[in-house]
This record gives C-alpha cells, structure tokens and sequence, in this order.
C-alpha cells in the first residue's frame, strides 16, 4: 500500500490508471488497488470516491468496461468525467440512470460497462448500493464474523442491465445498515473469472470462500492477501484483464466540519443539480485527471 491521504468535503479521488492507495474521510476508510492488463498506463476499469454534505455522505462507483487495457483506456478516462459530472447529484438511481443513458449516447461498437454504485450516509452508517450488472460486492459483517454477498434478499432488485446497452434502462437499489468493523469489498470482473486450483472459474462463490479463509487481517491488508491467494492458483490472472479493487469500512468518525462548509454544502448540493442539468464538472480536480481531448462532457 502506497500513500494515504485524507479527503476533504466536495473533493474526488478516483480515476482508470494504475493505485494501490487508501482514504481517510470522515465516516469510511477506504482502499483501492487497480492495475491494467499487462501492466499498461491505463486500462477500462474506472474508480471514483467522492464526498459530499459537509462530509456526511461518500459516494462510490467501480466500473468495468468491456475490454481491457490500452484499447479501451480512452473510453475509461470518458466514462471517469462523466461520473465527475454526476456523481453529486442528490438522487443515487439519479446518477445510475444518467451514467446510463450519456454512456449509451457517446458510446460506439457496442461497448458497454458493468457498474456499481454506493452511497454511504455516516450518520446512520446506511449503505444504498445499486447495480448495473456488476457482480456482487463481498460484505464482511463484524457481528457475525463472517463474508456473504453484498445483494437484494429480492430477486426483483438485483440489478439492472449494464450501462450503454438501453438508454432509458431502469434500475433499483435497496439499503443495507453497516456496523464499524463490517468491510465491504467491490471488484471487477477479472477476480471472478480467475481460475481455481482444478482450473475452473472461482466466480463470487470461490471468492467469498477465499476471502473467508484469509481470517482475521487489517482492512489495509485484505486486497493485498486476496490477490495473493488468487495468484497462487492463478499467477496468470491479471495478464488477460484490467484488475481493479475498492473496500471500505464506517470508521464511526464524526465529521470535524468548519462552519464556512456547513453553511455551503447546501448550495454546493444545489449547484451539484445544476451540474447535472448544465455539465457542470465538479469542484476538484481528480488526483490522476490527465486531460482527455474529444471527452464526452
């Protein structure tokens, strides 16, 4: 693990080349590992953190492009400025449904990319998670001491389709509450379809079973020995598809907020509608934004 760094109100941490960092904010810690195939600059697998309300919500998206690699990299780097232009809008089915239907705009040849998106409320530590058929994220729940998949107990809101295939596609999403200690583990597809020791595809069962024998390791650690374990079996995993990791936990830290930002975040929650309607691009730069000619906001 690289640099830690902390996150202030309305600022953005993400992006669709190679990390291996971690976020301190008010309210979640959080970690990212991403690599393009074949050790590549950039690739199609796009994260994205941001918070909002005077650090009261986080906002989080992975997302997988079809493809992989330098072949898709400028697709990624446009799908990583449209989400800088939704991704503080106040409705969350909002910004699915408009990642959706831009992406299905500007996109050619039949791209498409799987996708979810989070959002944290700290104060009552509630996780809303909506899905573009992605697979499911791996939840680590403190109490009970065990992994399981972070999805709907109803089959009708599992998900939606994934982004650029039907522009007016709808899309669902169901809440869950998260306790300090609980992990929540987003991939990409490349883990899944790594292979096991008898050469089969692990899917989310094999990873919840890898994941579950790791025991008990730092939160800081656990992206680290899980590739590791899906290396052992599969040293080949990460040349045949971009690699992309994103877990976070409530940390129970409340929000030390000036008052300047706690008069504003109103209007910076307004204005973050307008963005939606007007292309407006957000506050801050994103740490690995490297200008895209041709972008599609």
């Amino acid at each position: 693990m690289n640099a830690i760094k902390h996150m202030q109100c309305m600022e953005v941490w993400g992006g669709n080349q190679s990390v291996d960092s971690g976020v301190i904010m008010p309210g979640m810690d959080a970690w990212v590992y991403s690599q393009p195939c074949k050790n590549q600059a950039a690739g199609g697998d796009v994260h994205y953190v941001s918070t909002c309300a005077g650090g009261q919500v986080v906002r989080l998206v992975v997302a997988d492009i079809a493809g992989h690699g330098a072949g898709v990299a400028e697709t990624g780097a446009q799908l990583r400025l449209l989400m800088r232009r939704f991704i503080n809008h106040h409705n969350q089915l909002s910004v699915v449904r408009s990642l959706n239907r831009e992406f299905t705009a500007a996109s050619t040849n039949g791209i498409f990319a799987t996708a979810v998106v989070m959002t944290f409320e700290s104060p009552k530590r509630r996780l809303v998670v909506s899905n573009a058929g992605h697979p499911p994220p791996l939840w680590y729940q403190a109490k009970r001491k065990r992994w399981t998949l972070l999805q709907p107990k109803a089959a009708a809101d599992v998900g939606g389709i994934p982004w650029g295939i039907e522009d007016e596609s709808t899309y669902e999403q169901f809440e869950t509450p998260l306790d300090v200690g609980d992990i929540i583990l987003c991939y990409t597809d490349c883990l899944a379809e790594s292979k096991d020791a008898g050469g089969e595809f692990l899917g989310a069962a094999g990873l919840l079973r890898l994941v579950s024998g790791i025991g008990n390791v730092n939160a800081s650690q656990l992206i680290p020995r899980l590739l590791s374990a899906i290396a052992k079996d599969d040293p080949e995993y990460a040349m045949r598809d971009d690699v992309t990791c994103l877990a976070f936990r409530p940390n129970g830290l409340r929000p030390v907020v000036p008052l300047r930002d706690l008069l504003l975040a109103p209007a910076r929650w307004a204005m973050s509608g307008l963005g939606m309607k007007f292309g407006y691009a957000g506050w801050k730069r994103d740490p690995w934004d490297a200008p895209v000619e041709n972008a599609w906001a």
